[in-house]
């Protein structure tokens, strides 16, 4: 099977709890729709999604971790979609290994209570209250992670709405995005530091190893000839793909390549605006970086 390791791998799962199913027709479903809401909602060409549906007794909790490695995804996301045990979550995350966001969203902003208080079967009323009530083992679940000092992201909010929320978790995925990348990037270390300047040696092997990024030597003059040996055409080639993947190099690159006039400030503007995207995220991949090698 042909895997495309540039894609950001997302694995999701519900939280549930097995008991309910058979004591409230219909909730089991309802939950199961909420989670395929959240898959469309964080759907991207830049990223693939494992959806590995309600996890609702500590068996398949386990079942579900060994998917999760085998996947090999990147961030784990955990839609609490009502209430669930501790001990139901746990295992997955103990065995994906991954950084975590818990989901803490409602349905939506309340429930219609009038509509609720008019309900003539008590079943019924607690079948939806606890489709509503995602919020109510959150809680428990930051509590025994906190104790086992496993990092986890919480984003609140709900799931109907155009809200904070999605603009916060696309934050994270985003974030996730830049880690992914970088740890499949290889990076080229230009000539030779001065001697007599010790404090400004790179451990080389920090780099690679903190951030699983392959460190290329070239001297100065390896990548002089380099750049003379390639063609406006080749580079034009090159461009249009590492444009579209930053999402910032609107402007176009220059027409020749080989003149001497090529204008620093069209590269400098290029630059600028590298980094204020990147700024959004810098901060949350520092947090998942940490997390990563927990």
């Amino acid at each position: 099977m042909n895997i495309d390791y540039k894609q950001l791998r997302v694995g999701l799962i519900g939280l549930g709890l097995e008991a309910y199913w058979e004591q409230f027709e219909g909730l089991e479903q309802r939950l199961l729709g909420y989670l395929s809401e959240v898959e469309r909602k964080i759907a991207s060409p830049s990223r693939v999604t494992f959806n590995f549906g309600l996890v609702d007794t500590p068996q398949k909790a386990v079942e579900t971790g060994h998917r999760c490695r085998r996947s090999d995804i990147d961030i784990l996301l955990v839609y609490v979609t009502t209430y669930a045990l501790s001990a139901t979550v746990l295992p997955v995350i103990l065995r994906a290994k991954v950084p975590v966001v818990l989901l803490n969203l409602q349905p939506g902003d309340a429930i219609e209570y009038e509509k609720f208080n008019r309900m003539a079967d008590r079943t019924a009323m607690t079948g939806e209250w606890l489709a509503w009530c995602s919020a109510c083992p959150m809680p428990e679940i930051a509590n025994v992670l906190g104790r086992l000092d496993v990092p986890f992201r919480q984003v609140t909010g709900t799931l109907d709405g155009g809200n904070e929320c999605w603009l916060e978790l696309g934050q994270w995925l985003r974030a996730a995005e830049v880690v992914h990348a970088l740890s499949h990037s290889r990076l080229g270390l230009m000539g030779h530091y001065y001697s007599g300047m010790l404090d400004i040696a790179t451990d080389l092997a920090q780099v690679s190893g903190r951030f699983c990024i392959h460190i290329e030597h070239l001297e100065v003059d390896e990548l002089s000839g380099l750049r003379g040996a390639l063609t406006t055409r080749q580079f034009r080639r090159s461009w249009k793909p590492l444009a579209s993947s930053l999402r910032w190099a609107k402007t176009a690159p220059p027409k020749s390549l080989r003149g001497r006039h090529v204008p620093v400030r069209r590269w400098i503007v290029l630059l600028k605006r590298m980094i204020s995207t990147c700024s959004l995220t810098t901060t949350k991949a520092q947090v998942l970086w940490r997390t990563k090698r927990r």
